[in-house]
């Protein structure tokens, strides 16, 4: 397969004062990455939440989810599922055993990175519909995002998902997903880690 490059149009935010104010000031570049050395994460994708307001977010985003998905894999993107504490669902599923069989790397010492705080409380584990006891009633990924067995890999583990990008070569990680305050930033694949481990990541925010 031809490996196309593909075309970000990515937006970076920084604090900066001016007239004695802080403001966010954004930057937009055009940047090329080439797709066999991409990965597109999807983290938290779940079939079900005790959230009522995520299942509704979800469920609006999950067709062009999928489309993406679609679209990526044939540009040869590697396609990462990841829905975290759903791996006893797919013991059996070629995309886990395929991730789950890489050789394990020696993890870098993590990259000094800003972390600053956010601008949102999500102590009261982030519901915004009234639910106040969280309880874990996932037990695997949207059944609205294809998985393709032959090509894609299935973990929720950082560790192992990045030594599968290493030995595979893949610089770039592309991430959406459920919630960007929480699971997205915070997981051991998410956002923040994979900064740390010196993944250049970029975050797909119309998808997340």
């Amino acid at each position: 397969m031809q490996d196309n490059p593909l075309i970000l149009d990515l937006c970076r935010q920084h604090l900066v004062q001016r007239n004695g104010y802080n403001v966010w000031e954004k930057k937009r570049t055009e940047t090329l990455w080439q797709a066999s050395l991409t990965a597109l994460l999807l983290c938290d994708l779940w079939d079900s939440h005790w959230c009522r307001g995520a299942v509704e977010r979800l469920d609006a985003m999950i067709d062009r989810m999928n489309k993406v998905v679609h679209g990526c894999r044939e540009e040869d993107v590697l396609i990462i599922h990841a829905p975290s504490g759903t791996m006893d669902f797919y013991t059996d599923s070629p995309a886990r055993q395929r991730a789950s069989s890489v050789s394990p790397l020696g993890i870098p010492d993590d990259l000094e990175h800003d972390d600053p705080p956010l601008p949102i409380d999500a102590s009261d584990n982030g519901s915004d519909t009234g639910e106040v006891a969280p309880n874990g009633v996932w037990s695997r990924q949207h059944p609205g995002i294809d998985i393709n067995e032959e090509k894609d890999i299935i973990s929720d583990n950082g560790k192992e998902i990045y030594s599968y990008l290493k030995h595979h070569d893949i610089d770039h990680l592309l991430i959406m997903g459920v919630h960007t305050n929480m699971c997205v930033l915070h997981r051991s694949f998410g956002i923040k880690q994979m900064i740390r481990w010196g993944v250049d990541v970029a975050l797909i925010r119309d998808l997340t």
